[in-house]
This record gives structure tokens, C-alpha cells and sequence, in this order.
């Protein structure tokens, strides 16, 4: 028992925002009927809140450096009038023009990482001229008007779904889930078999049996409701890739151990060796890709580049990442937790729309969410200090 409580108050930011996303989502089921959780609208919830976890993914490396990056929604707009210029007016092929779209997203963090980095200008004044630049940059590329459509296997990344070859079953979606769940077990259990190894503390058997069992179900449960409507949409294993890489850097390689070494201690991680400069820079790199790839993704759901695309998508990817446990003065924070905090407030989002709540309450009720999350955060530091 002494173990458990331990160990919950050491993650509890984590395992708070679990059982957190697991309340509301029950919370609005029963306030929409039901609604909430049909095989429909999570697919929706799932499309529709695509682009925010991917960025979500990048904002999370620059805040725990200790940054912040307020040009990302107008970054995913300017590529997605590249785009629209690419494919719909010059008719490129679009996996040229995905590539080239990437590269210029690159191109676009590198340009601001400089200033950050080398010319030590604070991220918030170079990426808030970003902001300003890219979707002024936007309104020029695209004349202020929408292009549209995009070519169909271009849309696909957003509104298509795996084909089954076994029929309209959706079986492998099924199996899939069983799969996941599998591999999620054995990972689990090398993990422990790890820990017990080098003598560290782990959670008692039964508890650890109980959490196999219940993040299974939760894994089965939930590719059963899938497999109910069209299966396993695309963008969810573009999703899946990016968080299983993005974990992997930033547990087990050196360059994730660099980016949270700088965002504790920048001077203690130079002096140890870590070259801080270079480390802010590619981080800013960084995300400028998963921003570009952010903006080819709405550019996909819409089927149309629009100059008011991006707009909002800086605020609601930073709170993601608070929401999801990340610390607002860097160092502390994970990839799961940042996908977590944006499922929170997608199924906020959706959930308010479907009971009716007008568009002022929900701006008001995100914005007190966010608050609380960074005042229990600091509360929580100032605690253990």
C-alpha cells in the first residue's frame, strides 16, 4: 500500500490527467445521451483533433527546453497554401509535394532556431514575429482566397481508413488491437523483469496484473468501437508511428537525455558537455516539420488550403502539453502525457458541442482548465521544494 501511494504521488500528474480524460469522457457521455463515445464520433474526435496532437508532439520538446513556440499554427497555414499552390494550381505529384513541403517546414524552424539559438533573441519575440510573418506569407500566397480540391490519395491521409481484406467485419481491426495489446504486455514485463534486475522499486504483483489487464481492455474496448464504423483511420498510424518514435528519443537516446538536461539546467548541461546551442536549435527544427506536417493534414480534412487555416492552433497545442504534465519552466514532461493532455481537450471540445454549450463557454471553460493545470504543476513544485 505504502508503494502505491508513493508511486501515485510521484506520477501524479500523469495518472491524474488518465483518470482525469477517463471521467470526462464518462461526464459527457451521459450529459450527450450517449453520443459521446458511438463508433462515429470517436473516429471524428479522432480526425478532427489529428493535427493539434501532432503538433502537440513538437511543442512538447520546445517547452521542455524551456521554450515556446507561438508560430506554429500560422507555420501549418503558410504549408498548406504551399501546398494548395502544388498540388491544385501546378498539379505536382503529392508525395513531391509532401516532401517539398517538409523540407520547407525544416527550413522554417531552422530560420527561427537561429535566432533562438545563436542570436539568443527570447523564443516568444521570435516566434510571435513568426506568427505575424508566416501568416501574412499565407494571405500572400494564396491572394487571399481558398484553393481546393486536393487530388484523392492526398485526402486519404486524413478521411481514409486501412483496408480489410477479410470484408465489411473490420476483423483486423481486431486483431490489431490484440496485437497492441500483446506487445504491450511483453513490453511491460521486460520492463519489470529490467527494473527487478538492477534492484529498482517496482509496483506490488497484483497491482501491476491489475494495470496489464485494465490498459488492455481499455486497448480492445476501444479498437472494438473502430472496428464498428469504417476500422482504423490513416492518420491514426501516422499518430501511433510519431508517439512510439518520439517516446524512444526521448527515453532512451542521448539526444532526448540533452533536451531535458537543457531545460533543468541550461548552464549545469553546458558545462556538462551538452551543446546547448545546437540541442535548441534542432529542436526548433524539429518543429517545423511536425508543424508542416500538421498543416498537410488539416490541408488534407479540409480538401482546401484556406488563409484562416492554423488559427488557434499554438494555444491549443501548448495546453495540450501543460495540461498533459509538462512543466512551464522546462525540463519535465512526455510524450504520452502531451497526447493525453490533447485528448483532454478534444473530448472537451466535442463534448460541449454536443451538449449544446456555445462557443464563449468553451473558450472560458478551456481557458480555466489550462490555468489550473500550470497553478497545480507550480503548487506541486513548490511542495516538494
Amino acid at each position: 500500500m505504502q508503494t502505491m501511494v508513493s508511486m501515485f504521488k510521484s506520477n501524479i500528474r500523469q495518472y491524474g490527467m488518465i483518470i482525469a480524460l477517463v471521467l470526462i469522457s464518462l461526464l459527457f457521455q451521459i450529459l450527450s445521451d450517449g453520443t459521446l463515445l458511438k463508433p462515429l464520433n470517436v473516429t471524428n474526435l479522432i480526425l478532427q483533433n489529428s493535427y493539434i496532437l501532432i503538433l502537440a508532439i513538437g511543442m512538447l520538446l520546445v517547452i521542455i527546453t524551456g521554450h515556446i513556440d507561438l508560430s506554429v499554427g500560422s507555420v501549418a497555414a503558410f504549408i498548406g497554401a504551399l501546398s494548395g499552390v502544388m498540388m491544385v494550381t501546378n498539379h505536382m505529384p503529392f508525395p513531391v509535394s509532401v516532401i517539398l513541403c517538409l523540407l520547407i517546414g525544416a527550413l522554417v524552424g531552422a530560420w527561427q532556431g537561429f535566432w533562438v539559438a545563436y542570436v539568443k533573441i527570447p523564443s516568444f519575440i521570435v516566434t510571435l514575429a513568426g506568427m505575424l510573418l508566416f501568416r501574412g506569407l499565407t494571405m500572400i500566397v494564396l491572394n487571399g482566397m481558398s484553393l481546393a480540391p486536393y487530388p484523392k490519395m492526398f485526402q486519404k491521409i486524413s478521411s481514409g481508413f486501412i483496408a480489410d481484406p477479410l470484408g465489411d467485419s473490420h476483423l483486423l481491426t481486431i486483431l490489431i488491437g490484440a496485437a497492441l495489446a500483446i506487445i504491450y504486455i511483453l513490453i511491460e514485463l521486460r520492463n519489470r523483469k529490467s527494473k527487478l534486475t538492477y534492484q529498482f522499486e517496482v509496483i506490488p504483483a497484483g497491482l501491476f496484473v491489475i494495470k496489464l489487464a485494465v490498459i488492455s481492455i481499455i486497448i480492445l474496448a476501444f479498437v472494438f468501437v473502430l472496428s464498428q464504423y469504417e476500422g482504423i483511420p490513416n492518420i491514426l498510424i501516422l499518430l501511433s508511428v510519431l508517439v512510439i518514435i518520439y517516446s524512444f528519443v526521448m527515453n532512451k537516446m542521448v539526444m532526448g537525455r540533452h533536451i531535458y538536461a537543457l531545460g533543468g539546467n541550461e548552464k549545469a548541461a553546458n558545462l556538462s558537455g551538452v551543446k546547448t546551442k545546437r540541442v535548441t536549435f534542432w529542436v526548433f527544427v524539429n518543429m517545423g516539420v511536425l508543424a508542416a506536417m500538421s498543416g498537410l493534414v488539416f490541408a488534407a480534412r479540409l480538401n482546401a488550403a484556406t488563409p484562416k487555416a492554423g488559427t488557434n492552433f499554438e494555444l491549443d497545442a501548448i495546453a495540450a502539453c501543460f495540461i498533459g504534465g509538462a512543466s512551464a519552466s522546462g525540463g519535465v514532461g512526455t510524450v504520452i502525457g502531451a497526447i493525453i493532455g490533447g485528448l483532454v481537450m478534444g473530448v472537451m471540445n466535442n463534448g460541449m458541442s454536443l451538449v449544446g454549450l456555445g462557443i464563449d463557454w468553451q473558450q472560458g471553460i478551456k481557458g480555466l482548465v489550462l490555468l489550473l493545470a500550470v497553478a497545480f504543476d507550480i503548487y506541486n513544485k513548490s511542495k516538494s521544494s
